[in-house]
């Protein structure tokens, strides 16, 4: 019988931490949320059809292109499912590959208590750990976000992710101002 109680490995510290961090999810983001895994062939987009996996990771690179310095954290449940944040992050192109700093999920965490936290937990206990002088997140997941870090959140449409053009200005314009803040 297990115990919660019971003590678990320390989550090592993060190898980077401050500066500014994009906490990035995949599904519902770069491409339609509806994705599945298929044994022996990988991720694959159950629907609509039409559309592909990372079809706006190349929006995204133009989006980032003015913040050289922003850095990503993986958000995504890819990095538990693929077991390796090396491993997801190769499914970027080089240009976002070079940002990526670690992930919210670490190896050492107890991963069905992690996958049982919402979203927004996931990330805040991320943000404590790194401690960046700025973040944002990106994710179609906005159930049970904190309060306190609701106003971090762009919320992308679950088909059309990041290139729905009200999400797009959404991420310009807070980009923009963390910046601004600097």
């Amino acid at each position: 019988m297990s115990d919660v109680l019971t003590p678990r490995p320390a989550v090592p510290p993060p190898a980077e931490t401050g500066g500014f961090v994009l906490y990035l999810d995949f599904d519902g983001v770069l491409h339609p949320e509806n994705v599945y895994v298929r044994p022996g062939r990988g991720p694959y987009i159950e629907s609509p059809r039409g559309h592909k996996l990372f079809e706006n990771v190349g929006l995204l690179e133009k989006v980032l292109l003015p913040y050289p310095d922003l850095r990503i954290v993986l958000s995504t449940s890819w990095v538990r499912v693929y077991k390796s944040v090396t491993r997801v992050a190769r499914k970027l192109p080089p240009e976002l590959r070079a940002r990526v700093i670690g992930a919210t999920y670490h190896g050492a965490m107890d991963a069905e208590l992690f996958r049982q936290a919402p979203r927004g937990m996931q990330v805040w206990a991320d943000v404590l750990r790194r401690k960046p002088d700025d973040w944002l997140a990106v994710d179609d997941d906005y159930l049970h976000w904190p309060a306190w870090c609701r106003d971090k959140l762009v919320r992308t449409h679950e088909i059309l992710g990041i290139s729905a053009p009200v999400v797009l200005a959404e991420l310009r314009a807070k980009l923009v101002a963390m910046y601004e803040q600097e």
